[in-house]
């Protein structure tokens, strides 16, 4: 069950620079730079030193302003002499705050009054010029009160820069005389500021798609980060001038518990972001992979069986934001009322005996209904969803709700007042995703589902799941919503399509939810998935049939994905053992519905095109199957001559039809049962067409808007390596290759790529690159390889995935399967082509799966006669010899790593 974040307490916060220790080596290092120099590397070491002892970051942070406050203020006196009386040093921004960390920019602000600045232009150059000689990163401006308040009134940025100003030196009444300047009844009054910032956040949220919960979030500005909580507080400052987040419950707007809890939440978040700057050495506030592993050392994380440490750190983290979320959530709402709507009194508008409605938002009639009626903890959401009009729940109640969460029991779950209240919420014909975000956002969703509660925060420490367990399996459910919602109809038709035709929405919803829900309890996380999901459904009342039904597609959620992306689905026993496996077109409907989703969750640039176009072949290669029977499979020669014919018709009634079959016989059935009926009415048009000896290199478009290159010569060993090479250093991703040879030895290649991003190749000029490119290679003889030297990506650097190499049987089609996974990198299909020819392996075709930093590939091998090799010596070497090529430094370029085989 989801368990709320640790709150860590600040207890007897140890000095960590002492203040007259401080002042004394200032004061002995006198204007003498390089002493001033040791002075902030002295008390650098002190703070590095108790960061790794363990001392809180609250003591940290305070103890790192110090040094920058004692030593501006020292050398402010000693450059400006008479001048720094007349003038004010201010700390505005994060350093006014005092929230400084160890490369965090120091913001300063000079005042100078009205009259102007006088004689004290040359003095201040040098103050700022022997700030920089320390190698201080500051930013500064100059300015009169009355200037500030201009700029400030024009850009909210300033506003709340000035709000945070702290006195440094100089002038106390220049700095009262600007925040007078800069007060409420000045220029932004509280309720614009509010509005102000308010959007602000909507916007800063939108840039990191609303969700904190990204592979390598920004520590500062995701959702859940500290300027979550540096919202909170500018909007309290606003309204009680200095104001701190203890002062926010003497203002009753924080309980005791809560203000622990942004405290601690804060103490959390620095504490990383102080782990960022001193790992780093710089500035730097994402959460790069390249930091989170050490960053759960330092934070006392040990791997264990089925859960690696940097997974545990990361999930502490998550929930620590997924917790900063709701308080924010709650003081925004909090201070929308006092600000807004300060008339508590308005008259509320009563829903039933538990809620009412006030101001556009639901609230409890009393605070005792939640204590009285846990079920109405799951009520809450159902009325927000058939209740369109309503914005949100009320501060007080969003208080309640995180308040009583936790009297949702097991008792309660085995009320069938709370079991009605939840699958009426899966079955509203609305509001479905927002219910459940909703719900997971305020603690409800994973106390409800203890299972789905001990998914939240959890994430995968690789490059092929871009969200934690709960927010993917919630945009899983989203995808799934969305084709049903005739708004979203365009998105994908076909799916939308077929989503009309499932009798049941609800029971792929709860799949969706299942899915993915026993992740990181060791074993099978589908098998484990699966039987909670048929408990569950089962005791919510669902018919045998249909829990059997959402228990079948947890359990099989994977297997079409694999099914499309690693194996050879233009075999009629390929589909043939699918089908048998779906056994019926309702199975298929549902499972087709789920894979798709799912991909569409897991990572954005996993769906393409391509990708789509390979799962829709797959649902009807085998809706085909299913009417005509299992027990009439398809035929392999009707299968290929009803393609011929299909193929020209496409051709035309102009097309000299002897030539095309001319062609035609030179090829096998293979080649008829791997290319559609487009692709080969394009590749016979080619080459009927094509009048040079040189190479035909052609580019093609599927019919879901993909490219394929195709590639018409006679044949050499190295054509495969060399193809590959140039596609990989052009940037760009081969999704599957399909190699043919006539009898009379001549290479029909196709291969479907996109660009390394995942993107579609863009029309002109990047497209007669690769043709030129390819063609100008291909011609010239003296060419067998071609050196791939663009460098592994610094995400692919960080992860080290271990070569494994499995062979197999395909006894049907007269050849070998060779399964390989390895760390993804430049040029790795040239490299294998390389080794295969060096060998002497033919390669028939392959099916290209890159998942993140793995590449999981899988290549359909000949010898040198086209009989399928099944020497356990040949698998042997070619095995040892992958594992060494490939295990090699990924900054070498395939000539160097190559050079390892021999």
């Amino acid at each position: 069950m989801e368990s709320d974040p640790v709150i860590f307490g600040i207890e007897d916060e140890p000095d960590v620079i002492s203040a007259r220790k401080l002042d004394k080596r200032l004061a002995e290092a006198g204007s003498d730079v390089a002493a001033l120099r040791d002075v902030l590397a002295w008390g650098r070491d002190l703070v590095s030193t108790n960061f790794y002892a363990g001392v809180s970051a609250h003591a940290l942070v305070r103890a790192n302003t110090r040094l920058i406050d004692q030593t501006l203020a020292h050398v402010w006196a000693q450059t400006l002499g008479d001048a720094a009386a007349r003038l004010a040093l201010v700390a505005v921004g994060g350093y006014g705050r005092a929230e400084l960390l160890p490369h965090s920019d120091i913001d300063l602000l000079v005042l100078y009054p009205d009259e102007g600045l006088g004689s004290a232009d040359q003095v201040l150059e040098q103050f700022l010029t022997m700030l920089w000689d320390l190698r201080l990163n500051v930013g500064h401006s100059v300015r009169s009160a009355k200037e500030c308040r201009e700029q400030a009134g024009a850009d909210i940025t300033i506003m709340t820069n000035l709000m945070e100003a702290r006195l440094l030196a100089g002038d106390s009444t220049l700095h009262r005389a600007m925040q007078t300047q800069t007060g409420t009844d000045s220029i932004w009054p509280t309720d614009r500021f509010f509005a102000a910032k308010q959007a602000e956040q909507v916007a800063r949220h939108a840039k990191y798609d609303d969700s904190g919960y990204k592979l390598e979030p920004n520590v500062k500005e995701s959702p859940g980060g500290l300027r979550d909580i540096h919202t909170i507080l500018w909007v309290a400052k606003r309204q009680f001038p200095g104001a701190t987040l203890t002062d926010l419950k003497r203002h009753g707007l924080l309980t005791a518990q809560e203000c622990a809890e942004l405290v601690a939440g804060q103490d959390f978040l620095w504490r990383v972001r102080f782990a960022l700057h001193l790992i780093a050495d710089r500035h730097e506030d994402r959460l790069l992979f390249d930091y989170q592993v050490r960053i759960a050392e330092l934070f006392g994380f040990v791997d264990q069986s089925h859960n690696r440490a940097v997974e545990q750190f990361m999930q502490l983290y998550y929930r620590q934001i997924k917790a900063l979320s709701c308080l924010n959530d709650l003081m925004l709402q909090m201070f929308e009322e006092s600000i807004l709507h300060p008339d508590n009194d308005a008259e509320p508008t009563r829903i039933n005996r538990r809620f009412q409605a006030r101001h556009g938002y639901i609230e409890v009639v009393d605070p005792g209904v939640f204590r009285r009626n846990p079920q109405a903890l799951l009520e809450i959401f159902l009325l927000l969803q058939k209740r369109t009009e309503l914005r949100g729940i009320r501060a007080q109640t969003l208080r309640l709700i995180r308040r009583d969460r936790k009297l949702i029991n097991d008792r309660v779950r085995g009320d069938i007042r709370a079991k009605s209240l939840f699958m009426e919420i899966i079955r509203q014909p609305g509001g479905l995703t927002r219910a459940l975000r909703r719900m997971n956002r305020y603690g409800v969703l994973g106390r409800y589902i203890p299972a789905f509660g001990n998914s939240i925060g959890r994430m995968q420490y690789d490059l092929f799941h871009t969200l934690t367990v709960d927010e993917h399996t919630l945009f899983v459910v989203r995808n799934m919503r969305r084709l049903a919602m005739p708004q979203f109809r365009d998105e994908h038709p076909f799916f939308s399509e077929i989503m009309d035709r499932i009798p049941k929405p609800e029971l792929l919803y709860l799949a969706g939810l299942f899915h993915d829900i026993a992740k990181g309890r060791g074993g099978d996380h589908s098998e484990l998935g699966a039987e909670d999901a048929i408990t569950f459904c089962l005791d919510h009342g669902l018919p045998q049939w249909d829990s059997e039904l959402v228990a079948w597609l947890v359990r099989n959620h994977l297997v079409m994905s694999v099914t499309a992306q690693r194996k050879d689905i233009t075999d009629p026993n390929v589909i043939q053992e699918f089908a048998e496996a779906v056994g019926d077109r309702t199975h298929l409907d549902y499972l087709f519905l789920m894979t798709a989703c799912d991909i569409r969750a897991t990572n954005p640039a996993l769906w393409n095109s391509w990708r789509e176009s390979l799962l829709k072949d797959l649902y009807l290669t085998t809706c085909r199957l299913l009417s005509r029977g299992l027990a009439n499979p398809i035929d392999r020669d009707v299968l290929a001559q009803e393609t011929q014919d299909a193929a020209l018709q496409r051709i035309g009634r102009d097309a000299d039809t002897d030539a095309v079959h001319q062609l035609w016989t030179r090829l096998g059935n293979d080649y008829f049962l791997r290319h559609s009926d487009e692709e080969i009415a394009h590749h016979t048009v080619a080459i009927l067409n094509h009048r040079s000896a040189a190479p035909l290199v052609t580019l093609g478009e599927t019919s879901t808007g993909g490219v394929t290159v195709f590639i018409y010569m006679e044949d050499q060993d190295h054509l495969f390596a060399v193809t590959t090479g140039v596609l990989a250093q052009l940037g760009l991703t081969v999704l599957d290759a399909r190699l043919e040879t006539t009898d009379d030895g001549y290479a029909f290649d196709s291969y479907a790529i996109c660009e390394g991003d995942g993107s579609a190749i863009s029309e002109g000029h990047r497209r007669e690159e690769i043709v030129e490119s390819l063609s100008t290679t291909l011609a010239n003889p003296d060419i067998s390889s071609v050196n791939v030297t663009r460098r592994t990506s610094r995400r692919l650097r960080h992860f080290r995935t271990p070569t494994q190499v499995y062979f197999s049987s395909d006894a049907d089609r007269g050849r070998t399967i060779m399964e390989l996974v390895t760390g993804d990198r430049p040029g790795l299909l040239s490299i294998v082509g390389r080794v295969f020819r060096k060998r002497g392996i033919l390669l028939v075709a392959a099916k290209i799966g890159t998942i993140g930093e793995r590449a999981e590939d899988v290549f359909f091998i000949t010898d040198s006669q086209h009989r399928p090799i099944n020497d356990p010596a040949v698998f042997n070497e070619l095995r040892r010899v992958l594992t060494r090529v490939l295990q090699t430094e990924d900054s070498l370029s395939t000539d160097e790593a190559v050079a390892y085989i021999e």
